[in-house]
């Protein structure tokens, strides 16, 4: 005991750092050119992104000594910092797993299923022909129960959401160009269960734009779809004031290969448009954001990412400004997903880790929901077990990990709020390029939009041939022996066959002419009184009106408006093709292509290319014959001869090449001239002199296109 008491009574000196000296940046880069050893510094310690911002090796305090916006309050002024206060703590983000299932009671199930182990919000995807406005019956195959619910009558939404009470759970769905029947619907259930629709939160929307840019074309004109927007937000804000009809979703344009910055700038020239075709028909800026909210999908950036939805928030609140609107107007209420671009079909579960750290990503960059796409997503239609993986990687992050605090974790990083105001610089100047050009419509009319999102798009393909990007499993580190995830049989025709007969069902019992009277109503609405057209539509839902219906009536005598669409592609899918062309050929011919390495000497001389020429090859999933090494050149070529390979790799040293190389490739070429044969390496210019005159076909280093190189010897084999 006294030892302890002398011990709490000692004086406790005072730590000092004065002994370091203080380390300058000039400092510390000297001491990097040492360790580069003769290494460029420009070259290798500075990274360009694809949007045109160079990343430091270093940063510094100085480095954000002149920024402002970093210096506020989470809640107030610019929203840099977070549109509340006390972030997550005072508001958790929403859980908004979203449904694919294909049919209402499917749906119904699974909505259940996620609303009891953690999903705050119900959320199901229409399928493409519902978003386009066409019940089963119209819808084409291509469209029909494609990654959704085929969805039309107030019966099947009462399926839908049967045991969930719209009172206690948020709403986030979206009904493409138009949202008008869905929103009509969702009321008229509300009417029909007696809730009154003041009680509705979450978003039911609509996003013309989004959808024209997706598929390029729609059915009307744009103006009648602000007609409908305008109806939207006047009926919402007297009926359902929590209630969001209106999205600025940037999915289009990053399932299309765009950068982040081009991302941001075309959602907020949309975003521009909206506003100001709402102020022609009398809504205010306050009103409409009230009612509108964003979606960006998040990327494999991982500090990009977090950049972007900062610069997000900061940017919308200048907009709004710019417009005479209030503080609370500039809290942009924000939702993301993680990306299917980066989602690849081989090696799937490592998409469990691109969610992972895209998501992480959206929570530190700060967000109000998200939805994790399950790790197949890009596959087949999920599963419980995807689907579970997928939701406790949220409830994880705030249960487990305690990501509901600090507020702006990011806040202060002398990278990220340097990052964060490049950025948005970036996206500051398209964006003002964008409005000289006439906004966003003019632009994507004259493909300066998609010329641009495509010019990224190559970029990024170009460097994933090249493998100066890596996806994992696929251009790099394939795994040849994985087994492909089973892919369950769809009965396409009896969803259909079920779907007809609901909606036989529902025209037996209704009162058709009490329906049309309503139809015509609908299509004879002139716009007068702000907000009938959600009342129509709603009476005609309730009176046994399908969706589809109401989306004919008012496309009736329309004049559709057609551009070139940003379509979408996966970063990856030019390899998968690749790769499944060969296992197309095995199991159609029983043969493939067949690399023999000519491995050099004992295995520390030719290990490291013989593994990294292996990995090259079966990223095709190609065929590779592995051995311990040949003592003699001799030994090599006629075991390569013997092998029956199509192409033959010669693995050693530098040092060891001028001497082993063209032997090997002349021995070879001698008995069998068809054979190809590859050196493993980049060769100086005097070996390839001597190389190429032996007989050399390729060399294979790092500098190679992967790609390029793989899809010519599927070509010289005959594949296609």
């Amino acid at each position: 005991m006294e030892q302890e008491k002398e011990a709490a009574e000692a004086e406790i000196s005072e730590i000092s750092f004065d002994e370091f000296e203080p380390t300058s940046y000039e400092t510390w880069k000297e001491e990097t050119i040492l360790a580069l050893k003769g290494g460029d510094f420009d070259k290798s310690m500075f990274t360009k992104t694809y949007e045109g911002i160079t990343l430091k090796p270093i940063y510094i305090m100085s480095d954000t000594e002149a920024l402002t916006h970093s210096k506020t309050y989470p809640g107030l002024e610019s929203n840099l910092r977070g549109v509340h206060a006390a972030g997550y703590m005072s508001k958790r983000w929403t859980i908004a797993q979203q449904s694919d299932a294909m049919t209402p009671t499917e749906t119904n199930a699974v909505e259940k299923r996620e609303l009891q182990k953690g999903t705050t919000a119900v959320s199901f995807r229409l399928d493409t022909a519902t978003r386009k406005g066409l019940d089963a019956k119209d819808a084409v195959d291509n469209d029909f129960a494609k990654q959704g619910l085929s969805l039309s009558t107030l019966a099947d939404l009462a399926t839908v959401l049967d045991g969930i009470d719209l009172a206690q759970q948020e709403i986030a769905l979206h009904g493409g160009a138009s949202n008008v029947a869905l929103l009509a619907n969702i009321a008229a259930l509300a009417e029909q269960r007696g809730l009154a629709t003041k009680e509705l939160s979450g978003a039911v929307t609509m996003d013309p734009i989004g959808e024209l840019v997706a598929d390029g074309k729609l059915p009307r004109s744009l103006d009648e779809y602000y007609d409908e927007m305008a109806h939207g937000i006047v009926w919402a804000e007297k009926n359902a004031p929590q209630l969001r009809t209106v999205l600025l979703e940037a999915d289009a344009y990053h399932d299309g290969g765009a950068n982040d910055v081009q991302e941001v700038a075309y959602t907020m020239s949309e975003a521009i448009t909206y506003i100001k075709a709402m102020q022609l028909r009398n809504i205010d800026i306050n009103t409409f954001a009230r009612h509108v909210r964003f979606h960006f999908s998040i990327g494999a950036n991982f500090f990009m990412e977090i950049a972007k939805l900062r610069a997000a928030k900061m940017i919308w609140a200048q907009v709004v400004e710019a417009f005479g609107g209030d503080q609370a107007a500039k809290k942009i209420n924000l939702f993301v997903s993680t990306s299917t671009f980066t989602q690849t079909t081989y090696d799937p579960y490592v998409n469990l880790l691109r969610a992972a750290t895209q998501s992480f990503s959206a929570v530190v960059g700060g967000i109000d929901g998200m939805t994790v796409k399950p790790f197949d997503y890009a596959i087949r239609p999920s599963d419980e077990f995807s689907r579970r993986i997928a939701r406790n990687i949220q409830i994880m992050m705030q249960s487990e990990f305690n990501f509901l605090q600090p507020v702006d974790p990011a806040g202060g990083s002398w990278y990220i709020e340097s990052l964060t105001h490049e950025f948005a610089e970036k996206v500051w100047a398209k964006f003002q390029e964008i409005e000289q050009a006439g906004g966003i419509i003019p632009c994507l009319e004259n493909g300066k939009v998609q010329a641009a999102v495509k010019a990224i798009l190559d970029d990024r393909f170009k460097k994933l041939a090249t493998r100066a990007d890596r996806a994992v499993g696929n251009n790099m580190y394939p795994n040849v022996t994985e087994v492909a995830l089973e892919i369950p049989a769809i009965d396409f025709a009896a969803i259909r066959a079920e779907r007809m007969e609901a909606l036989a069902a529902n025209a037996a019992k209704r009162d058709m002419a009490q329906v049309q009277v309503l139809l015509t109503a609908l299509n004879e609405c002139d716009g007068s009184e702000a907000g009938e057209l959600i009342e129509l539509a709603k009476q005609a839902m309730a009176a046994g009106a399908t969706m589809g219906e109401i989306a004919g009536i008012l496309a009736s005598d329309a004049t559709p408006v057609t551009i070139e669409p940003i379509l979408p592609h996966r970063w990856t899918e030019r390899y998968e093709e690749m790769r499944r062309r060969t296992e197309a050929f095995k199991a159609r011919t029983g043969e493939n292509v067949k690399i023999f390495l000519a491995n050099m000497g004992p295995i520390p001389q030719h290990k490291a290319r013989a593994d990294f020429v292996t990995s090259f090859m079966q990223v095709a999933n190609f065929d590779v014959m592995l051995n311990n090494g040949f003592p003699t050149v001799e030994e090599a070529a006629e075991a390569a001869l013997k092998s029956g390979a199509d192409v033959t790799i010669v693995c050693s040293t530098d040092a060891t090449y001028p001497e082993l190389a063209p032997a090997v490739t002349q021995l070879i070429k001698a008995a069998n001239p068809k054979m190809k044969v590859f050196l493993a390496g980049a060769p100086s210019k005097e070996l390839k002199e001597l190389c190429d005159a032996a007989g050399m076909d390729d060399y294979i280093s790092v500098k190679s296109n992967c790609y390029e190189t793989l899809v010519k010897m599927q070509q010289e084999r005959g594949m296609f």
